[in-house]
This record gives structure tokens, sequence and C-alpha cells, in this order.
């Protein structure tokens, strides 16, 4: 299973990937046929009701010590509706009849999975039952040698955790021809809901024939020999593996509907969100834990990734009760704190809450009292976890095309960090925001925002770049930073900015830096908001890179201008050169209804780096300031909270997640620190009552016609403000 590692978060790339989704129910005539889409759903399965999921992820000798009466018992205490068990693949956990599909050594004559299956349906739970493909035995090797994955060298791979087992090809006969047949027989013996496989989609390039020979029916080309990004033949190749992988999600979801219609596979791992977005209607998010320098809010960030694609679906976070870090501890158990901050950023965020636990033994029961207290928690407030659309006005892009296809140059490295920069400031300053998907552009997705901020978005069509332009003629306002829209959708660099219209500036002899000792000179006599904060400062560090630019015209304030590096050593020598120069480093105009900020440097990244207090102040000023709007939610307090504003059907909830905590950046939270807040929400309607669902009480408020103000004693980790709406 997929875990949220140091690789998904510095890479956000891969934060889809690390999911799994639903096909809607008109896909199968298309299957049949090998059509690259599927139809839209039109009838949602029971099972994306279910609101608070729980996942026992077997292992193998679990079948002899594992009670499951006391399992269900547990379920139901914590209020949990939906069911995620481990059932094949690596591992039978029921009495096969598939040869050489491996039946657990302790399964002996009992089948503790149809145990397990009938309690829960009892309950009434939704039940999805895992699989998991990716290794094999050696009786499986001795019969089917082309099923195992072969290392670039031509040699078979031995599992890299366990050398007692192969790892298997996902692209060939082993998923397409036996794991058939083990969902075939899951479906006919236990009708569960769907089948949810877990890392089906390979592991890196696969040399065996099959691969070798189908790529080359397809592409003409040998597969390539490393995983360099930008490499022209492995961009075919991740095309191709996309197309294999299709193939075998579209049978496998055909074998499931056979025997239960209502049913759907759930392939871990897609690797094309704008297909799953399109037609998922149910996903897991597979973030299990922070790990390393990971923020908590990198869950919330990989629930707005996936929003962006899949709109309103229900999307399940699947969260670790344990350590998530390199060497992986599997039967560890995470700090209370840890969790409940972790969860708490899901939950605010739009995702339905799944808790795994690897074993179904228990060594350490100090997390379950804490999942339980979470779960009544949040089924008390069930109804107002049932989100109709949020309410940000805010809307950060990422670029899936700028992560594939941008890059090569020194200043081009570590470039999603631009967008880790643009997130922590946005959190910093308690701003409501929603991600959006580069692909989804049009007016109707883009017309619930006011401003759309582009953290070095790289890479965009002319098409985009128009759909942009469209948005700031409606009444939009846009911040952009660094090399946005100076490549085109294929990586390719063009002459100028596809913006530089809507920038008013022209690209102008390339890149400088890395600038040492370099500065912005804050000019406090123009009194422009921006640097409101930063008055009394005469120069602040700058960034490490900037794009050179030319203004079209000499009408762009100036309240931050370049101060060129000087030497830094030795000390005698280190005064600057030049004191003052014009050249801003900040573009700012008015047009119309909207705003656009342009900023040259890579201040995001920078402010990534370094956490300057002044890079924060000064991007949150330039957010505020574009936005040219109070936001719904204002939120004062002495800590750290995030925030998300949601509407639904009769009610509008406002959550506050407190991340003020020593160990934010890095984990574990060892304690919760409360922390009092003022809040002032605007709401769209008549409010007829205010309550704090996480604490249950009813707090004194003051309206003043649409806005409503409150005062909260304390928050630990997360809390709700749910305001009735008439």
């Amino acid at each position: 299973m997929f875990t949220m590692n140091r690789r998904l978060f510095l890479q956000q790339t891969s934060l889809l990937g690390a999911g799994a989704i639903f096909s809607g129910p008109g896909a199968l005539a298309e299957m049949a046929s090998g059509a690259a889409s599927l139809s839209p759903l039109v009838d949602a399965p029971r099972f994306t009701r279910a609101m608070r999921w729980a996942q026992l992820a077997f292992v193998e000798n679990d079948p002899k010590r594992f009670d499951p009466d006391f399992w269900l018992g547990y379920f139901k205490s914590v209020k949990a509706d939906g069911a995620l068990l481990s059932a094949g693949g690596v591992v039978a956990f029921y009495p096969t009849n598939v040869p050489l599909h491996h039946r657990s050594d302790w399964l002996g004559n009992t089948d503790p999975l149809d145990q397990m299956i009938k309690g829960c349906r009892k309950m009434n739970m939704s039940v999805v039952l895992r699989t998991d493909p990716h290794a094999t035995r050696q009786d499986m090797f001795d019969a089917h040698p082309d099923y195992i994955a072969v290392t670039v060298d031509g040699k078979p791979r031995r599992h890299w955790a366990n050398p007692e087992l192969w790892v298997t090809c996902g692209y060939g006969p082993y998923n397409m021809e036996f794991m058939t047949q083990v969902h075939r027989e899951i479906m006919e013996r236990y009708q569960p809901d769907g089948i949810f496989s877990n890392r089906w989609a390979g592991h890196g390039i696969c040399y065996c024939e099959h691969c070798k020979s189908s790529f080359k029916n397809t592409t003409g080309l040998d597969l390539p020999k490393s995983e360099q990004r930008l490499d022209p033949v492995y961009q075919k190749w991740e095309a191709w593996r996309k197309d294999r992988l299709r193939e075998v999600w579209f049978k496998w979801d055909e074998e499931i509907r056979k025997h239960n219609p209502a049913a759907r596979f759930i392939p871990n791992g897609y690797p094309d969100r704008m297909e799953t977005g399109k037609y998922a209607d149910f996903f897991f998010a597979d973030q299990q834990a922070r790990r390393g320098v990971i923020p908590p809010w990198s869950n919330a960030m990989g629930a707005k990734e996936l929003r962006a694609g899949l709109g309103m679906k229900p999307i399940i976070n699947i969260f670790s009760v344990g350590v998530e870090e390199e060497f992986r501890w599997k039967d560890s158990v995470q700090s209370n704190a840890e969790i409940r901050i972790w969860v708490a950023e899901g939950v605010a965020n739009g995702m339905r809450p799944c808790f795994v636990k690897f074993g179904a033994y228990i060594y350490d029961k100090r997390w379950m009292k804490t999942i339980e207290e979470l779960y009544q928690r949040y089924a008390r407030s069930e109804a107002y976890l049932r989100n109709v659309a949020p309410m940000a006005r805010i809307g950060m892009v990422y670029s899936e095309q700028t992560n594939q296809k941008y890059g090569g140059k020194p200043w081009q490295e570590k470039s999603n960090e631009h967008a880790l920069g643009m997130y922590h400031a946005l959190v910093e300053d308690s701003l409501p925001f929603e991600m959006v998907n580069d692909k989804l552009l049009d007016a109707e997705h883009l017309r619930p925002f006011k401003l759309l901020i582009l953290p070095n978005i790289a890479a965009l069509s002319t098409a985009q770049c128009q759909q942009l332009k469209d948005f700031v003629s409606s009444g939009g306002s846009i911040l952009a930073t660094f090399e946005t829209s100076l490549y085109d959708e294929e990586g390719k660099a063009r002459a100028d900015f596809g913006l530089t219209d809507m920038f008013g500036v022209s690209a102008d002899a390339g890149v400088e830096g890395p600038m040492r000792n370099s500065y912005i000179r804050i000019k406090s006599e123009t009194h422009h908001p921006i640097i409101e904060g930063l008055e009394d400062s005469y120069k602040i560090v700058n960034t490490v890179y900037r794009v050179k630019v030319r203004p079209a015209d000499d009408h762009f304030p100036s309240p931050v201008t370049l101060i060129p590096t000087y030497p830094d050593l030795p000390m005698e020598d280190v005064y600057p050169r030049t004191e003052e120069t014009s050249e801003r480093l900040v573009y700012l105009r008015e047009t119309g209804r909207g705003r656009i900020a342009y900023i040259p440097g890579d201040l995001d990244r920078s402010f990534w780096q370094m956490l300057s207090t002044d890079h924060s102040l000064l991007l949150r000023n330039t957010i505020r300031w574009t936005l040219g709007e109070e936001p719904q939610v204002k939120v004062q307090t002495p800590g750290l909270i995030d925030v998300a504003v949601w509407r639904q059907e009769r009610s509008m909830t406002v959550h506050l997640v407190n991340l003020t905590n020593p160990m934010m950046m890095k984990g574990p939270f060892r304690n919760l620190l409360p922390v009092k807040a003022s809040v002032q929400i605007t709401s769209p309607g008549e409010v007829k009552a205010v309550r704090l669902l996480m604490s249950n009480t009813t707090p004194a408020y003051k309206k003043e016609g649409m806005v409503v103000h409150l005062e909260i004693a304390e928050i630990a980790d997360h809390e709700i403000i749910a305001l009735d709406l008439a």
C-alpha cells in the first residue's frame, strides 16, 4: 500500500496515483471495444453513503489468532459504516479454489473473511474487499516464469522487502489472466460492493518479453533504459503504461459487474487524474501519515488536488494508526496527537476517514480510544459533513503537465516547491482556498473563484492561456510567479510569456541566479498594501532566482525593487555597490474588476526553502491585494489555524484545524496545544443558529447583517463552526 511519503510530498505529481477510484457503470460497452474513455456515472453505488471507514489489512498468520467478534464489536463502537477487508492476491484469506492462489498456511478449514463480511452486513456496513497482485511465490514462478517482472539487466525481479517472493509484471498476463480468476471467485462467493487492488499498477519499467514486444509493437521503439522524466522515450512508455493499465482496469471491472452490477473495481494507482476524475464516482486516497519534513497540511493538499479532478464525489482518506517512516515499522503506533491532527486535516478538507490497521493482532492499544472518540464526534456531526460544495474564493492552480514536461535547467530544480511555499503562505494567513486542475480552466470550473494563483505554472498551452485571459476579462484576478507560461504544454520554451499581455511585461535575457547576498528594497514611502508590516525595513532577503523582464510601460507602482548581488566576503567588502535600482520585483496592475500581480522571482520557492517571515508577509500581502475583496472568514488567533469553508444543503460550516505546535514542520505532534480564536464569517444567507460541533456547544455570537462574529475559547485539534441557514 502506498503511503504519503517524502517522495510523494516532494513530487506532487503522484498524489492521485496513490489513490483508487470507482468507475462509472456505463463503461462496459466501451470496455468491450477497448475504447479509451468511460461513460459517465448514472446511479451511484450504495457504498458512496458510507462516511467512516475501517480497514483491516490481514497478515498471513491472522486466521489462527485474531478474534472476528472483537473487531466487529470495535467497528460498531466507532460507528464505522464502511469496511475494507483483505481477501486475496499475495495471500488468500478464504478457501480459494484458484490454482496457485496461495492460501494462508494458517487458514485450516476456516473462512474468517466470510465471518467478517457477514458481521459487517448485519450492521448495514458497506463492504469492499482488497486484493494485492504485486508479488507471488516460487510455485507461481516455476509454473509461469513469464508472469514475473524483469530488471533492466534481464533478471527476474526478487521482492525488495521479502526475498522469498517475486515481483509480478503489472502489464501482462499475471494481471490479465490470473488475477481475473481471483476477482471472479471473490465476486461469486462474497458479492462485495467493490474490489480494491493495492499495488496493481506495476513498479517501474518491466523488461519481460510481454512488455518488450508490446511496447515495440505500439511505438516501434525499445523500452527506455532508465526513468528519466524528460526522456521522450520514457514519456512514450508512460503513455503505453497508462493504456495497458486501462485495459487491465476495464477487464477486471467488467468481470466484477457480471456478478454484481452495482459493484466496481477500484484500481489503486491509475496514472491519469483527468480520466479518473471525469469518470470516477468514488476514490480511496491512500495518504496514510507524515514522513520526514512534511507538515500536516499535506493531507489537505492531497484532498484538494484530488477534488480538483473528481469534484464532489466521495474521497476516502486511508490513514495509518502506525508510523509511516522510511523503514516501515508496520506494527508501530503513532502518537494520539499526531493521528488526530492528520485526520482533522483530511476531514476539514472534505475527505471521509478510513483507519487502517496492519495485522489483526493488537500489540499496542493506545490508538483505539483516539479513533473511537474521533469517529463518534464525526458521526454526531454527520449531517454537517455531507458537503455540497466548497465556498473558497481563492483557487491555487496545480499542473501535471508542468510537473511532467518542465525542467532540466538549474533554476528549474525542485519546481514543486513553488506550490509548497505558496500553500504554506495561504495556511499561515488562515485563508480558505481550493486547488484547481490546469486542465479544467474553463469558465464553469473557474466560476466560484475571484483569485487564481499560479505558482510557477510554467507549461501552459495557448488555449489554457486564453482561458486565463477570459477569466480576467470576466472580473477575475491572477497572481503568478517566476516562469509561468514561458513554456507550452509540451515543455518547449516560448520566446515570450504566453500571458505577456496580462502581465504587462516581456521576458528579457533569461533567468538570473542563484543570487547571493541580493535584497528586496522596501519603499515605505509608497504606502502600498503589499508592504504592510515591512515599512520599518529598508531591505529584506531577495529570492534565489528571478526571470529578467522588460515592462511594456512605466505605469506600474514600485513598492519593492531590486538591490543587486554584492560580495559577502571578505567582511570588509560586504557593502552594496548599487544602493538603488528601478527594477521592480513585483508587477501590479488593475484591469476592470480584476487585479494582476506578477512576481518574476521564485518568491514562493524561496519562502519554502528559507521560511523567511518577510517572504511570508510579502506573499500574503500580495495575495490579499490581488484578491481585492474581504475573505469569507477572518480568524484572529495567537496560533496557526488552517481554515476550510463548506456549504451543505441547509447549512454552512467553517473548519478550523489548530496547527499550533513546535512539531508542525517535523512530526510527530507530541501533544496538542489549544488556542483561542476570534472568528468573523460572512454567510450566504440568513443565519438561524450557530453551533460548535466538535466541542458540542452553542457559542455566544453577534450578527451584523450577513456577518457573524464569535469567540472560541479553545481549539485543541479541530473545531467545526456550523451555521444553520434559513
